[in-house]
């Protein structure tokens, strides 16, 4: 019997939320299960990484990791829409890049590959940050805690997020590994 090694493409946008968790998840996930991660990162991705201090971590845990040069460079957006891809998750994600892929703005390599995808049949899973009204404790990049409150606007690119038509949206990135055993095993 030969076993199929899925593919999943994973984004990961500016956001520090959980990050630390989200290496860990992506990690845990390859481990765990038959499946090969390629990595993409937006530029504000990149220095958040750098900051944390998980950049280095991040390409010698991952064999692909590919980081934005514009919307399409990495090409990635056409093999994802014609389904080359099991799946696609973004977490963490931004407030900004929630809002422009709630309002269609495809002008980077996350977005673009969002709404690129979604004209295929590759599912989407997404985790944006700011997703409820309630406080939350942050982490900075040199341990510091701190309290954010998101935004009302934030929150409702979220929600406006979970009305979209062939998009999962999570609300925890430690989910994230029991839902793609979902996803794949309905295939």
């Amino acid at each position: 019997m030969m076993i199929t090694l899925a593919r999943i493409v994973w984004g990961i946008t500016g956001s520090g939320d959980l990050i630390h968790e989200i290496i860990k998840t992506m990690k845990q996930l390859e481990d765990d299960a038959d499946i090969r991660l390629t990595v993409i990162v937006s530029k504000a991705g990149e220095q958040m990484l750098r900051l944390y201090g998980l950049w280095n971590e991040l390409n010698t845990s991952f064999s692909k990791v590919m980081k934005e040069s514009n919307a399409n460079v990495p090409f990635i957006a056409g093999p994802l829409q014609i389904g080359k891809y099991d799946a696609f998750v973004v977490a963490p994600l931004t407030a900004n890049s929630t809002a422009k892929i709630a309002h269609g703005i495809a002008d980077t390599l996350i977005t673009n590959a969002v709404a690129q995808t979604l004209k295929g049949n590759t599912p989407v899973v997404l985790y944006p940050v700011d997703q409820d009204d309630r406080e939350v404790q942050a982490i900075g990049p040199k341990g510091e805690e701190f309290s954010i409150r998101p935004r009302r606007i934030d929150i409702g690119n979220a929600a406006r997020l979970k009305e979209m038509e062939r998009i999962t949206v999570v609300d925890s990135p430690l989910v994230i590994p029991n839902l793609i055993t979902d996803l794949l095993n309905k295939e």
